[in-house]
């Protein structure tokens, strides 16, 4: 009889432990700015409720890219990434403590390709997928990354992967031709998360892919609506990956606070994140379902510096306004080039000629000029033909006498507008304008950007380089093609 009443004894008092997170805490609500894809977390949170007695209200938005150091109006706030957050606090001198912040699971960012198209890209590196956007063979829907975490992280990826440094991106790492490349292929954009998986719903017959996080991509493949699944594709480089931390923005809550975090954080709710969500868990000890079985790759740095995500963001209103679609070449064709050095220009133009350096949809100029413009071709990149007309154009062997470069720059400058200016000579100007009548005439905002070899006078190019906001580089200290790949498309 004792046992049994012993027995009855622990059986209550298990049961009153059991209950005693929902029965016995203080019930609290707290708000929380939140990112507009955690609403798919309803049903989680409902069971965060019912153990702990704390209710999130999610206020949904775009919180990653809107939250201000120090100005809060929330308890909480649950992003998909505090990178940018902690660049806005860094750049803009706060001085205050930043809130405590705490992972809850993770998403990389991924690529969801139609399954009919995605056997040629599984391995694929971000200037793979570059260069095929370049070309027209690969269209899709990305995010307004001045507006949402999963649109600058896939800019991110593109700089960091054509840097190819292996480190955060510092500013001078930022190059725009792979950016530019990647962008041509953006069918269609949307200033939410959750809009653009509604216009990918939407346009889901005229486009290829869609970028976000692998997690969105995952609910899209269950969702029922997709006319051909998508397959997650991890860019072999690697990706910026999302911790979604959720942040304290209110000292004063921070019991409540801890005991949210401590409950999302213990195993049976990062399972239930996992199965309801395809968000990963934070534990790499917790097994993955068989969705989320796969390798991810490695993780990119994300940048430390505020100025860089302004270059970023810079080189995507310029691709996306059209600013900057237009390249004109200044090339010297004077009598001095015979021989290896015509054969230099044309062997490294006929390497840069290609899908990996122009894109679809780039109007390119070449201004061919001696001791005055000799003629000049102009194509819109449609297909491989434009190229091949752009290489038919430079075999042409009627070099001239004498070197106007300053009228030939000039010239160029008047065809460019607003765009950039590649010129590339060997000697020294000694006919037509002086540098000095072309800087005095100068209207236009395009930007020179001069490949100086041979004889071609450094101190006055780059001169006239700097006055235009652009740059010397000296093709006598690197490969010509080296060069041209520097400058190229910069503007």
């Amino acid at each position: 009889m004792q046992a049994v009443k012993l027995l009855a004894a622990v059986a209550l008092v298990a049961a009153a432990l059991a209950g005693c997170t929902s029965s016995t805490a203080e019930p609290t609500r707290l708000t929380v700015l939140a990112s507009a894809e955690l609403a798919d977390l309803a049903p989680v949170l409902a069971d965060l409720r019912r153990d702990t007695g704390v209710e999130l209200a999610l206020d949904l938005g775009e919180a990653s890219t809107s939250l201000v150091p120090g100005q809060y109006r929330h308890d909480l706030a649950w992003l998909s990434s505090d990178r940018f957050f902690q660049l806005k606090a860094k750049g803009a001198g706060f001085a205050g403590p930043l809130p405590l912040a705490t992972a809850t699971m993770l998403s990389p960012l991924a690529v969801g390709v139609k399954a009919g198209k995605a056997k040629e890209l599984r391995e694929a590196s971000w200037a793979d997928l570059a260069d095929r956007a370049a070309s027209g063979q690969l269209r899709f829907g990305l995010a307004d990354p001045h507006r949402t975490a999963s649109g600058l992280d896939a800019l991110i990826g593109v700089a960091t992967a054509a840097a190819g440094t292996g480190r955060a991106l510092r500013p001078e790492d930022v190059t725009c031709d792979k950016l530019r490349g990647f962008l041509a292929g953006r069918a269609f954009t949307s200033s939410s998360a959750t809009g653009l998986t509604e216009e990918y719903l939407r346009r889901q017959d005229d486009v290829d892919a869609v970028v976000d996080y692998e997690s969105v991509l995952l609910s899209l493949n269950a969702s029922g609506e997709l006319a051909e699944p998508l397959e997650v594709i991890h860019p072999r480089d690697g990706m910026v990956i999302s911790e979604y931390p959720l942040l304290l923005l209110d000292p004063g809550k921070r019991a409540a606070y801890d005991r949210v975090v401590g409950w999302l954080r213990a195993e049976p709710a990062q399972r239930s994140i996992m199965e309801r969500t395809g968000r990963r868990p934070i534990d790499p000890a917790v097994p993955r379902s068989d969705r989320l079985s796969g390798p991810i790759g490695n993780a990119l740095y994300f940048p430390d510096r505020q100025e860089v995500v302004d270059t970023v963001l810079a080189a995507y209103d310029r691709a996306v306004s059209g600013a900057g679609h237009h390249v004109v070449f200044a090339l010297d064709y004077s009598t001095s080039m015979a021989g290896p050095r015509i054969t230099g220009l044309r062997e490294a133009f006929a390497a840069l000629n290609g899908f990996d350096s122009f894109f679809l949809g780039e109007t390119i100029t070449v201004v061919r000029f001696a001791g005055r413009v000799l003629d000049e071709r102009t194509v819109t990149v449609s297909g491989e033909g434009d190229l091949a007309a752009l290489r038919d154009f430079l075999a042409s062997d009627d070099l001239a006498d004498g070197t106007a470069i300053w009228s030939a720059l000039d010239h160029a400058h008047r065809v460019a507008g607003a765009d950039a200016v590649v010129l590339m000579t060997d000697g020294e100007n000694n006919a037509g304008m002086s540098a000095e009548e072309f800087l005095n005439a100068r209207t236009g905002a395009a930007r020179t950007y001069a490949i100086r070899f041979g004889e071609a006078d450094p101190v006055e190019l780059d001169r006239v380089s700097r006055a235009t906001g652009g740059r010397v580089v000296d093709a006598t200290a690197t490969s010509l093609l080296d060069a041209v790949q520097e400058v190229r498309g910069c503007g």
